[in-house]
């Protein structure tokens, strides 16, 4: 290739002949339908915090002016079907791909077309083909926004790195999701799109939306992950709009929905879908018997020994709800630990910060502590029994256990007892269901866990339907990326 060729090649890409002595390299556009004709750089200031506490940053912007090649077939005009006539051009400033750590802005020159008929004083623009609906910024720049918001990107950091609004930034990040997530009938609704694959097993929780108890309720496929309904409330309500949603026909595939101890959850399925197992995992039985029974059992004891003056045994008792909420395994895997000297954190001679060991004993001091106390005994055979009751294969079996739990707290006549007790008997069926479904919340749990992330990371984002929507795209990534 000669240079006569080289340089006509360079001129359809949108290179521009430069100065090396000018200090920097011109680089094409990229863009169609856009012939670059010159390049100006300057320093321009960004204010990237706010008005009451500003952060000013001094950058480059490239300005690149150019004209639009786009061939725009003959016009007429709508009004009177006369013929358009060019009428001069105007120019459009469009934000670009940055370059580095440098921002680049566009400048086009489009036609202008005016009727040719006497007294019509119809005219318009010509198109700009690399623009970006609705914005002023270029259709490369937007698939560019949406690259990093699908990444995991805030709107802070997308802003910062294209130079765009943050404002603007949501409003492509949410039109990126509404395109993925959600229909539009023929008067305009919108609604969530049905599940891509049918659900075996369910899961449903609520979590905290806004201070002033404002709730919203999640529901997802307990195989995949994928959040299949979010809505504010934590009724019925939201069970009957989900199912309405997906259909019943949809519905009468889903065997069973781990849940915690939400009644109206449990009612609101078994009344639309009779056909359903509700379980309730693990983790909510043992959390309830740690929480209101095991350390209310722990304080009752410590108020009546400081009352009657065994302060020594009370003392016993201080910092011992870990141990005493503990499995025997766990406290003796803690001792074996210690015994290796197993470091749980690292010093810190900067910082001024001690190194810290594993602590042994753990399951000397639990037994010691049972031993003493016939109250603490009892938590002991309850928890051991209530483990041994979620390793049952049959509901038969797990029925018999947790029978055999309610009678034993009834027996104890204590009231943190008893009402176990009562927690147990009025949920049996949906305790013993684990039997047969061995299902956990930890997903559930795990995604409430993701929400609490994803508002941390933006500061807030007080746009519900936005924030459900960037939730759906959040639980959907693994799976997207396994279909892949």
């Amino acid at each position: 290739m000669n240079i006569t060729d080289l340089d006509s090649f360079k001129q359809d890409l949108g290179y521009i002949s430069v100065d090396p002595l000018e200090g920097f390299i011109s680089l094409p556009s990229g863009l169609d339908c856009f012939k670059q004709t010159h390049c100006r750089l300057q320093r321009v200031n960004r204010n990237d915090g706010t008005k009451v506490n500003p952060l000013v940053r001094r950058h480059d912007e490239y300005e690149l002016y150019g004209v639009c090649t786009q061939k725009y077939e003959p016009k007429v005009c709508p009004r009177c079907g006369a013929p358009l006539h060019r009428n001069g051009s105007i120019t459009t400033t469009l934000r670009h791909i940055p370059l580095g750590d440098s921002y680049s802005l566009v400048e086009a020159d489009r036609p202008r077309f005016r009727c040719s008929s006497q007294g019509c004083e119809y005219s318009e623009v010509g198109s700009i083909p690399f623009k970006a609906q609705g914005h002023l910024i270029t259709e490369p720049l937007r698939l560019y926004t949406e690259a990093l918001l699908a990444y995991g990107m805030t709107l802070k950091e997308v802003a910062h790195i294209t130079g765009l609004h943050k404002c603007v930034v949501k409003d492509i990040d949410k039109a990126r999701l509404e395109g993925l997530y959600v229909t539009v009938d023929k008067v305009g609704k919108k609604t969530l799109i049905k599940p891509e694959q049918q659900a075996r097993f369910i899961g449903i929780d609520e979590f905290k939306l806004h201070d002033g108890h404002k709730y919203a309720t999640v529901i997802l496929d307990m195989e995949s992950g994928c959040i299949l309904w979010l809505q504010t409330g934590k009724k019925k309500q939201v069970v009957y709009d989900f199912i309405e949603h997906v259909g019943l026909e949809w519905m009468s595939k889903v065997e069973a929905v781990s849940s915690d101890m939400n009644s109206d959850f449990e009612e609101a399925f078994l009344e639309k879908c009779p056909h359903m197992k509700v379980v309730y995992d693990h983790f909510h039985i043992v959390k309830n018997f740690n929480d209101k029974v095991i350390s209310e059992v722990r304080k009752d004891e410590q108020r009546r020994l400081i009352a009657e003056g065994d302060i020594a045994a009370a003392d016993a008792l201080k910092g011992s709800k870990y141990i005493l909420t503990s499995k025997r395994e766990t406290l003796s895997a803690k001792d074996q630990d210690a015994e290796e000297g197993k470091i749980i954190s690292r010093g810190s001679e900067l910082f001024k910060k001690q190194e810290v060991k594993q602590k042994g004993e753990q399951y000397h001091r639990y037994m010691e502590l049972i031993s003493q106390n016939r109250l603490l005994m009892d938590l002991d055979w309850v928890k051991s029994n209530l483990e041994q009751a979620y390793l049952k294969h049959t509901a038969a079996e797990m029925k018999l256990y947790i029978e055999e739990i309610i009678n034993y707290c009834e027996g104890t006549e204590n009231k943190h007892f008893i009402w176990f007790a009562k927690l147990l008997g009025n949920h049996i069926n949906g305790i013993i269901s684990h039997a047969e479904y061995p299902l956990s919340n930890g997903k559930v749990e795990g995604i409430n866990q993701k929400i609490k992330t994803i508002r941390r990371k933006s500061y807030g984002l007080p746009d519900d339907e936005y924030f459900f929507l960037k939730l759906f795209d959040a639980s959907r990534q693994k799976w997207k990326a396994q279909i892949e």
